[in-house]
């Protein structure tokens, strides 16, 4: 890019063609003022406080809206200029509240601090002065229209990142305000409650309620930490009071998310100090006392101590392994705790247990992509960063509804469709995104391969596919080209219901983008084909070689935190940490070289296979550690079962959550503000979690329990920190040989921005884009697959398809974010989305209660009239616990990857004979607390009417 030559102040400097004055002098280190100014946002120069003096240009224009030019002469602090803002200063100061020393926002404030520097006093001129009431009636921020200077930056930011435009300007002159269309409240307007419209606020005028009383911005403590949520990895800062409690979250400039956040990341940090959190480890009083089985865990929990619980936990594994084998025992590791803690815990159970039983939830949601991209690329994650996704001229979304499961990507989405992309979404729903895109594929739930096949079938018959890359980077050509064939876009509209001529149009676009990079997630790899989806997207990739450049590759969304990073470390049952086959003898060896005992090669069962061994009296004692698999496995009423057929069951949490409930023993555990350690994100990128505060009672961190219970079983543990486990893990895993402790630390290279792996050595800076030159396994592999049905097929008695998943303002199985009062109350219970001739023929209207029956149970929930499904397509978020939606999927697994098939399931639907219980009592205790208690009977039957409308 070309570069401009200019004068600042008397000073050279150099920059890019396109950059403003302000960003210019910035570069010298010069600090002009602004209120209005966000370098991601639109400049609008409105403030007029960023005026500089320019040579030969008349007035004095505003520097972020003014491009540098070549041979500029800039002044930006003389005492004309100082004139000017001060007079700008006392004009906002003259009608705006003289509050700062009550205010929440003074010492954080821009228009108190540059009052203060130009010296701008509040009286210089008199007249009317707007007064409005705050509107505090949504739960999570304030607005205070009377401190609001009309800036702007909430509303750009609202319709330029977010892409919603909730808000705007109303009204003119001096009435004018930033407010929702018809000046509705807040709650009633698209809003999210992202709460980057608070980030962005100069003033007062939005403020976090949660912050309001606890404290001034230098009597509060801030840590820099990654948010808990979802596998984006965002950047946060813990906002701490004098009391050492959490009073908010604001968002840190991360690699990821670059200063935003979604509303769960942002207001859903309630749980941390949740009176629920487990303060002591619970023992049934039954099992104290020596009995066993069913009926011992229908006694009441009692607490004991530390070495009570771990004693009993390491006598009860060892007396199953000596009595049943080492088979009997299995592990749940989890995508919510550290890498270091999965290290530890896949370690425990291969070398104290004696096998490879250890798994965890990405069975569920992404074992299809471990099993489907290894085989192609030879690595199973995502090949290219989040930034790049901005880079692309062609995004393809299939099977993500990123906007909701995954929000901070979904603003890279937005942004590349802004700077001129090409968006095509392929979803059964008619999504967020799908608003948004040029072509929405919406096909039938199961039919992805029969699309991808089709899309592929049309790129080779025109002559688009990417021939050199085929031929020096791949493999098995022929065979895909034979398979594809027939998939002309006429056979895969009568498998997929998607329109021949959409098919063809988003074949071409996909295939001449020149950069096309592909986003999936569950969508598509919850299916017992979820591992020929996969393999049939990368497929796609290779054809028009989009892989191995930014911009492109094929981009796996991961659910969970640290979901990539419990995989990483081992987490699974057929490889060791870094993907390191347990059936591989020199794997094997190096093993036990670095354990001192003897290792099992036999692949270990996965989730759904230790349940089903379970409920056939083959799994004695299970050990589960931050899962939750009653409200998160498919067919629910089989999982209670196979549960309450152990011998012996611990669960290690920090709730007692529904699978907590049926186990023995309860260990308390801390959450990711109480612990230090690492998160690997969906980048693969590995970042450092901070603790920053103590933990509730005596729980402890996960990592300290099991290197306390390894002792106890004889295995001769004795880590001090969570950089000694780190350490250990970069010893054993080449993908993470150079991520070092010291490196991720405060004063590392890497504190900021973290490492993404493989990182091959100490100095190595990781990598951004993987299969650049070569894939992981040599040449790329194309896999012939052809399209399969669903494993549950409709018929006359379940004739709808069920699909379920995430919904923006929950989380997995609801353990966290149900534990937020505003989360709750914008979505306080689950539903059923149904298409409105569907519901019209069932009688069905917005808000009944629907009884929703599969072939394996049946459960009642809220009606959701909506457009967003197909006619014979419902959808059911799955983080509702009493009206659970995996009561109704099908355990049904694919071969491969063992992962079920959570996106197909038959059903039929009726209207409820009447509300259930859970949510009359529900309804009847809330009423209690507002001192609004009436009769129960009134309650049920208006509750059965569509309770209280929010």
């Amino acid at each position: 890019m070309a570069e401009v030559n200019l004068t600042i102040d008397g000073r050279p400097v150099s920059v890019p063609a396109g950059t403003n004055v302000l960003e210019a002098a910035a570069k010298l280190g010069v600090d002009i003022p602004r209120l209005c100014y966000d370098p991601e946002l639109t400049a609008v120069g409105a403030c007029r406080l960023c005026i500089v003096e320019i040579e030969k240009m008349r007035g004095l224009p505003a520097s972020c809206a003014t491009p540098a030019a070549e041979g500029m002469v800039v002044r930006t602090n003389t005492e004309k200029i100082r004139k000017y803002r001060r007079m700008t200063l006392e004009l906002l100061l003259a009608n705006h509240p003289q509050d700062c020393l009550t205010c929440e926002k003074n010492g954080d404030c821009k228009l108190q601090e540059y009052a203060y520097v130009y010296g701008a006093r509040a009286d210089s001129y008199k007249g009317e002065r707007k007064h409005h009431v705050p509107d505090d009636s949504n739960p999570f921020f304030v607005r205070d229209h009377d401190k609001c200077i009309v800036c702007g930056r909430c509303i750009r930011t609202c319709a330029e990142v977010m892409g919603i435009g909730a808000v705007d300007y109303s009204w003119r002159g001096f009435k004018a305000k930033v407010t929702t269309s018809y000046d509705v409240p807040i709650e009633e307007s698209p809003c999210v409650f992202c709460g980057n419209c608070v980030t962005v606020c100069p003033t007062g005028a939005l403020q976090p309620k949660s912050r309001v009383g606890q404290g001034r911005s230098w009597e509060l403590k801030r840590v820099r930490t990654v948010c808990p949520y979802c596998g984006v990895g965002c950047a946060i800062e813990l906002v701490i009071n004098r009391d050492g409690k959490v009073v908010g979250v604001d968002p840190a400039d991360g690699p990821a998310n670059h200063n935003k956040l979604c509303v769960k990341g942002r207001f859903g940090f309630e749980f941390i100090q949740s009176p629920d959190r487990l303060k002591k480890p619970l023992v049934r009083k039954a099992v104290l006392e020596g009995r066993r089985g069913k009926a011992a865990r229908e006694s009441e929990f009692v607490e004991v101590s530390w070495d009570e619980a771990l004693g009993l936990v390491a006598k009860r594994l060892g007396e199953i392994k000596a009595k049943h084998g080492a088979a009997a025992l299995a592990g749940f590791t989890s995508a919510k705790c550290t890498n270091e803690e999965n290290y530890l815990l896949q370690k425990l159970v291969r070398q104290g247990f004696g096998n490879n039983n250890i798994d965890h939830c990405a069975r569920l949601c992404h074992a299809s992509t471990v099993a489907g991209l290894a085989s192609s690329f030879g690595s199973g994650a995502m090949t290219n960063s989040i930034d790049d996704i901005a880079q692309s001229k062609c995004v393809f979304i299939i099977g993500s509804n990123t906007t909701e499961a995954h929000p901070v990507i979904g603003l890279q989405v937005k942004k590349a469709k802004r700077n001129g992309a090409r968006l095509i979404v392929v979803d059964p729903r008619r999504v967020d995104l799908a608003e948004l895109a040029d072509l929405h594929l919406q096909q039938v739930p199961g039919s992805d391969v029969a699309v991808l096949n089709g899309l592929m079938h049309v790129i080779i018959r025109d002559d688009l596919y990417a021939k050199d890359f085929v031929a020096a980077r791949t493999e098995n050509f022929e065979a895909l080209k034979k398979t594809v064939e027939k998939y002309t876009p006429e056979y895969v509209e009568s498998l997929s219901g998607v329109p021949a001529a959409l098919l063809t149009e988003a074949a071409r676009t996909y295939a001449k983008a020149g950069r096309s990079a592909i986003i999936y997630s569950m969508g598509i790899t919850q299916h017992t084909t979820g591992t020929d989806n996969v393999q049939t997207v990368a497929n796609l990739a290779m054809l028009t070689g989009n892989i191995g450049r930014e911009g492109t590759g094929v981009n796996p969304l991961r659910g969970q935190n640290n979901v990539q990073g419990a995989c990483d470390v081992g987490g699974l049952p057929n490889v060791y940490p870094g993907y390191q086959a347990v059936t591989s003898p020199e794997a094997k060896a190096k093993f036990e070289k670095a354990w001192g005992v003897s290792l099992s090669e036999k692949v270990g069962l996965t989730v759904t296979e230790v349940i089903n061994a379970a409920a056939r009296g083959e799994i004695k004692g299970l050990y589960v550690m931050g899962e939750n698999p009653m409200v998160s496995d498919p067919d629910i009423n089989h999982v209670r079962e196979a549960l309450g057929d152990l011998d012996f069951l611990v669960v290690q949490d920090i709730f007692l959550t529904e699978t907590a409930r049926l186990a023995d023993v309860v260990l308390p555990s801390t959450c990711f503000a109480e612990k230090d350690g690492t998160f690997t994100n969906t980048e693969r990128r590995v970042q450092l979690v901070v603790k920053a505060l103590e933990p509730p009672g005596e729980a402890r961190a996960d990592w300290e329990i099991l290197n306390d219970l390894a002792r106890r079983m004889g295995l001769g543990w004795d880590y001090q920190s969570v950089a000694q486990i780190m350490d250990e893990v970069a010893d054993l895993t080449p993908i993470y040989a150079g991520v070092r402790w010291d490196r991720l630390a405060e004063g590392g290279d890497a504190h900021d921005k973290g490492l993404q792996w493989p990182v091959a050595t100490r100095d190595h800076p990781g990598t951004p884009v993987l299969h650049r030159e070569k894939f992981s396994r040599g040449l790329g592999q194309f896999a012939a697959i052809d399209y399969l049905p669903a494993a549950e097929e409709t018929d006359t008695e379940y004739p709808l398809v069920l699909s379920t998943g995430r919904i923006l303002f929950h989380y997995h199985t609801g353990t966290m974010t149900r534990r937020s009062k505003g989360l709750n109350w914008i979505r306080p219970e689950g539903y059923i989305e149904i298409n409105p001739e569907t519901a019209a023929y069932h009688g069905i209207a917005d808000r009944d209660w629907v009884k929703v029956t599969s072939r394996r149970g049946s459960v009642v929930t809220r009606a959701r009239v909506t457009s967003i499904t197909g006619k014979r397509v419902v959808f059911m978020p799955f983080h509702f616990a009493e009206a659970a939606a995996n009561v109704l999927t099908n355990p049904a697994v694919d071969p491969k990857a063992k992962i079920p098939e959570f996106k197909v399931a038959a059903v039929k639907i009726e209207k409820a004979a009447e509300a259930p219980t859970w949510a009359v009592e529900r309804e009847a205790a809330a009423r209690a607390a507002r001192g609004a208690a009436g009769d129960r009977a009134a309650v049920a039957k208006e509750v059965a009417a569509g309770g209280e409308r929010r």
